[in-house]
């Protein structure tokens, strides 16, 4: 016995296929309701036109719906910070409880229901069982990029976060697949991002609707999304051609189960859970970091007599100052250098150290509207360029060790690092250039 090639497979079903047909009557097909919707869901056109559909409504709640409570929690967070500047004296203590705790880690909570939003989607299509269904249509396109089927669930599963969904490529037999779906995990959109992506679009695309119901700031949210998993793709098969040119995915079985309805109890605690998860790491790794920003973007202390914010002689200004000529092609300034060193660590970082960084510079305005202030100090091609960053940019050391622990090797870990960065560079300087030749700079 031997294990059989692809297209041994193949031809063997193919021939299953045709002694079943020749040899057995099927019952016909049963009238029931799962039965019913397959027909449209499972269409090849119509099946992939409500999937795209479905993904965009998702992107469009996440700003129509978690507005409100947004500008509740900003508005709670914004109150903090005015009650703490009152009852304190201006001082070091004032300065880390206002602009390093109150600014630094509110910028990020505050995106708390936009990422509760998410999550609610996909708990609700799993339950319902479209998951298997949206996995079935996507099968062709991913086969073209050299993916198998079953790699959707864990790409999917990104969406939410890069580690459970490289975990969950343990479903895939073959080493080859699996390692394809590991490599590209990253780039698929995990709710890290959502901070990010919301305080830059929140800035420089105005909230109107076009075409009298699309909201502006949804359609791009959906456009970032969609460049995510046009990207992984894309990689994929660039992998399968210069790497595995000789590999064909295995054919794709998956059993579809019945639709019912979502039970809420499970959705809810799903939703409690990954909530749970997010003010975890804002309490721990968002908070440290931001600990560590502020320390640096407050001491040393200006010398007596000094003109300029105190943070232009800060610890922050000298590493900023220094890593900022690597990235000025880019368009970026050196406050957003300070932030993307620690968003290393995780990406919401990246927006609670801008929250800090212009706080300390721009005083009481700067922490309740780090928006404004960033819609003034920056431009519109600087804004896309980091867009186009944090669509590529590996900034997440859990993920990267994960990688290394799944496939064992720190190889793979540095693989996926440096096309990462690489790629993430590359699309930040032709946006920002292009940008600025459209005149937006």
């Amino acid at each position: 016995w031997r294990p059989l090639s692809t297209s041994e497979l193949r031809a063997l079903q193919r021939e299953a296929d045709r002694i079943i047909a020749d040899c057995v009557s099927l019952p016909a097909r049963p009238h029931t309701l799962t039965a019913q919707i397959d027909r449209v869901v499972l269409h090849p056109v119509a099946g992939l036109l409500i999937l795209i559909l479905i993904l965009f409504v998702m992107f469009q709640a996440v700003f129509s719906w978690a507005q409100p409570i947004m500008e509740l929690i900003s508005g709670g967070f914004e109150a903090l910070g005015a009650f703490v500047q009152a009852n304190l004296p201006e001082g070091l203590l004032q300065s880390f409880l206002q602009n390093g705790v109150i600014s630094g880690v509110g910028s990020v909570l505050v995106f708390l229901p936009q990422i509760i939003i998410i999550f609610l989607f996909i708990l609700l299509l799993e339950d319902l069982g479209y998951m298997a269904r949206a996995a079935f249509l996507m099968d062709r396109i991913m086969g073209g990029a050299g993916l198998h089927g079953r790699a959707f669930i864990p790409l999917l599963s990104s969406f939410a976060c890069a580690i459970p969904g490289i975990m969950a490529t343990r479903v895939i037999d073959n080493r080859r697949d699996r390692l394809t779906t590991i490599l590209i995990a990253p780039l698929m959109t995990c709710s890290a991002r959502i901070p990010v992506y919301t305080l830059i679009i929140s800035a420089f695309v105005p909230a109107k609707d076009v075409f009298g119901w699309i909201n502006l700031q949804g359609l791009v949210m959906f456009g970032l999304y969609t460049a995510g998993i046009v990207s992984a793709l894309t990689v994929s098969a660039l992998v399968k051609f210069f790497m595995w040119r000789d590999y064909e995915p295995a054919p794709f079985m998956l059993e579809l189960p019945d639709y019912k309805l979502p039970r809420l109890q499970s959705v809810a605690i799903g939703i409690y859970i990954r909530a749970k998860m997010f003010l975890q790491r804002a309490g721990t790794t968002i908070f440290s970091m931001m600990v560590l920003i502020w320390f640096l973007a407050s001491f040393p202390r200006p010398p007596i007599g000094a003109t300029e914010p105190a943070i232009d002689y800060s610890l922050a200004s000298i590493i900023g100052h220094a890593v900022e000529p690597v990235l000025a092609p880019l368009g970026f300034n050196w406050q957003i250098a300070v932030a993307l060193i620690p968003g290393m660590a995780a990406r919401e970082v990246a927006v609670a150290a801008l929250g800090t960084v212009y706080a300390i510079e721009g005083g009481k305005e700067a922490a309740e509207q780090i928006g404004l202030v960033l819609a003034s100090k920056w431009s519109l091609a600087t804004a896309l360029s980091l867009l186009a960053w944090f669509v590529f940019a590996p900034q997440c050391a859990s993920t990267l060790a994960v990688i290394k622990r799944e496939t064992g090797s720190w190889r793979w870990m540095g693989v996926t690092f440096v096309y990462m960065f690489v790629l993430a560079y590359i699309a930040s300087l032709i946006t920002y250039n292009v940008a600025v030749a459209l005149g937006a700079g």
